[in-house]
């Protein structure tokens, strides 16, 4: 998606204060604040971020989960030039704020004291692990979360909270009759790795409400994406799809959910429409 077609999607709203803060009504389900994850825009903000969050905050998003510039390189490497504290200023002058950024776990692993130093340069409080704990046996998938464990600790120690994303491959098989993620939660220590649920994987009939309740105050964010009810490979706006978000936003608080971040990649364009959506439930 390019800066043209970006602003395509804002075209015909009416001007917006910039930074404004939309309040959930009394009764509305959704209470908690509403980002987007930069990697849906990624080019866009490789190419000009401040342009890009300004027409966001337009939108009425209120937060940018960000992707380490030196763990995402591509896209994002022309924002490897700023120091942690530089793009901070930069986010916040659009009238957006960031708390949470995604790292990959090939750079925790080699370089995992410069990657907090950074996080708290820009003021993070969540430091999300993108993937990468899954694996062919369920030796493997323990020793990875005794080694996610241990990352946590030194996050933790550092002042901020770590967390796990998952993806749809936690749910392809089992070992044990048990889903991996599940044995990711069992693994993890509660404590030191908290979860940040995405919810792709309604495509397989697994619902976010049933882990929220099953594992209360186990996650800190979620992803959100929507499919057709007629074609679950494609992602649709909020609202439109297969996902039951009432169902979803009662049990949210239970799992401890602070903030939900729109992750429409692959149609971008649904991006108005489901912020909009979220402020009306």
């Amino acid at each position: 998606m390019t800066k043209t077609s970006l602003g395509i999607v804002a075209a015909g709203l009416l001007p917006q204060i910039q930074g404004r803060i939309f309040a959930q009504g009394p009764g509305k389900l959704v209470t908690m604040p509403i980002g987007f994850q930069s990697y849906v825009l990624r080019e866009e903000i490789g190419q000009d971020l401040e342009g890009t969050l300004r027409r966001m905050a337009g939108l009425g998003y209120r937060h940018v989960e960000m992707c380490s510039p030196s763990g995402y390189m591509g896209p994002f490497e022309p924002l490897a030039k700023y120091s942690g504290k530089e793009l901070k200023a930069i986010i916040e002058d659009t009238g957006m704020e960031c708390i949470s950024s995604h790292f990959t776990l090939k750079e925790m692993r080699t370089s995992l004291g410069e990657r907090i130093d950074f996080a708290n340069e820009m003021g993070l409080s969540h430091f999300v692990c993108s993937g990468g704990l899954d694996s062919p046996t369920l030796d493997e998938v323990k020793a990875k979360c005794e080694e996610m464990n241990a990352m946590g600790e030194q996050i933790s120690k550092a002042g901020l909270t770590a967390a796990f994303h998952n993806h749809d491959v936690e749910f392809k098989h089992r070992f044990d009759g048990k889903y991996v993620y599940d044995i990711l939660l069992e693994e993890l220590d509660p404590d030191l790795v908290k979860m940040q649920y995405q919810t792709q994987v309604i495509t397989m009939g697994i619902k976010g409400s049933t882990y929220f309740n099953k594992y209360p105050g186990r996650f800190i964010s979620a992803h959100l994406q929507d499919y057709d009810k007629n074609d679950t490979t494609k992602e649709i706006a909020l609202g439109q799809g297969i996902s039951d978000w009432e169902d979803f936003f009662r049990a949210a608080p239970k799992g401890g959910v602070e903030l939900v971040y729109v992750e429409m990649e692959s149609n971008p364009a649904t991006l108005a429409e489901s912020v909009t959506y979220l402020k009306n439930l």
